[in-house]
């Protein structure tokens, strides 16, 4: 075991006991209002007999978090700490959150979701406060501060910071942009959330899969850790396998080009004249640098593309690098559009070749060699112009999915 610091939202210092090897899967806790790390203490042991790096997480002003001067406890302050400690770990875990951590994981993965989790459990989160529920947890939570006032191992200030309200609803709105797997596990019993609300939510969710824990009105309790253990893991070795997928020659291709797309790359528009004199182009990820002297570059072209036997054929052609700002062109030259170029704004180049203006750097060529390449052809060139914009971004490609630049 040990203690993993991490800075949160404002700068507030967050802590978490850390198990489990660095090289499995990761799993984040979060626990509820009123709760520490330690609440995760039976789940954590049975994930990590199960193969699972655990990160056992005290939410701000709870165990071992800074508790701010400010009393900073609004739903922003806790989702900016979970998006934060998200960007700062060196792997997309899956999230396992309870009550009050559930709305604000909710929260936090309703945007970009699959560039910070891999999937999200949602155990005993109320997706539509009844009133006087709330209040008897607000009683509860009172009662145990005033029966040792000063010795309760959470901010007490918190109490009444929070719209439960307001944060059930925020979940209920944000249900349908959590795109990642994802399993709401509830009590049978609950008080805090009925079981039509909860399959409710559970519809609204990309991907959603329900599960109840029989005789519990609360599921993370010692006495019910058995049952939790097993969904948890059920889900996670469905869902988030420990074992890497394989491909060997002969197999699915889509594995192979799976494996191939844990190469982040940029994204380029290739493009050319045509005999009749119409811009021609297409988008390509498979490029890269050849050589400084003489200054070679080369992109790979599928044979099938529309494009193909132009950019095969012609003398010379443009790579167009693209910034964070033309994901549409991107979308626009992958597809069958007839008018990409009417869409796109682009000039004809000092050798006469279609230029994308704006983009993040173009590379004018003469035609250096072509050969073949299985399904594609490699089209090499000669750079005889190259012009960049420094101060913008690139345009990235990961795992099928566009990408943008996280600055440490």
């Amino acid at each position: 075991m040990s203690l993993m610091e991490f800075r949160g939202f404002a700068g507030v210092r967050l802590e978490a006991e850390v198990t489990g090897s660095e090289d499995d899967p990761a799993v984040l806790l979060v626990h509820g209002a009123g709760q520490t790390r330690a609440v995760w203490g039976n789940v954590a042991e049975a994930l990590e007999l199960a193969g699972r790096r655990v990160i056992s997480l005290d939410l701000r002003g709870h165990g071992g978090s800074e508790w701010p001067d400010d009393g900073r406890y609004d739903p922003e302050a806790f989702v900016g700490d979970l998006r934060a400690i998200l960007a700062q770990l060196g792997t997309r875990p899956v999230v396992v959150a309870s009550t009050l951590g559930g709305w604000i994981a909710a929260a936090a993965l309703e945007q970009d979701a699959a560039m910070l989790a891999s999937g999200l459990v949602l155990i005993d989160v109320p997706v539509d406060v009844d009133p006087i529920a709330s209040g008897r947890i607000g009683e509860r939570l009172r009662d145990i501060a005033g029966l040792a006032p000063g010795q309760v191992p959470w901010d007490t200030r918190l109490i009444g910071a929070l719209d439960a309200s307001a944060m059930a609803a925020r979940m209920g709105e944000a249900a349908a942009k959590i795109a990642l797997p994802t399993l709401y596990v509830r009590g049978a019993v609950s008080e805090i959330v009925s079981r039509d609300d909860a399959t409710a939510f559970v519809a609204r969710l990309p991907d959603g899969e329900f599960a109840e824990v029989e005789d519990t009105a609360l599921v993370v309790r010692e006495d019910r850790i058995d049952a939790l253990g097993g969904y948890l893991i059920d889900f996670l070795e469905r869902r988030a396998p420990r074992g890497s997928p394989e491909y060997r020659e002969g197999s699915d291709a889509r594995t192979f080009r799976d494996a191939l797309g844990c190469f982040a790359t940029g994204v380029t528009v290739v493009t050319a004249i045509s005999p009749d004199g119409t811009p021609v182009g297409l988008t390509a990820n498979s490029f890269t640098s050849v050589s400084l002297d003489p200054p070679q570059l080369l992109v790979c072209i599928a044979n099938n593309a529309s494009s193909a036997p132009f950019l095969r054929e012609a003398d010379r052609f443009a790579v167009n690098v693209l910034q964070i700002g033309q994901q549409p062109t991107s979308n626009r030259f992958a597809g069958k559009s007839e008018d990409r170029f009417a869409a796109t704004p682009w000039e004809i180049g000092e050798y006469g070749t279609p230029v994308l203006t704006g983009s993040l750097s173009s590379f004018e060529c003469a035609r250096e060699a072509v050969h073949e390449g299985g399904d594609h052809f490699i089209l090499v060139g000669h750079v005889l112009k190259a012009i960049f914009e420094p101060r913008r971004d690139p345009l990235l490609y990961f795992r099928g999915k566009y990408r943008k630049l996280h600055f440490a």
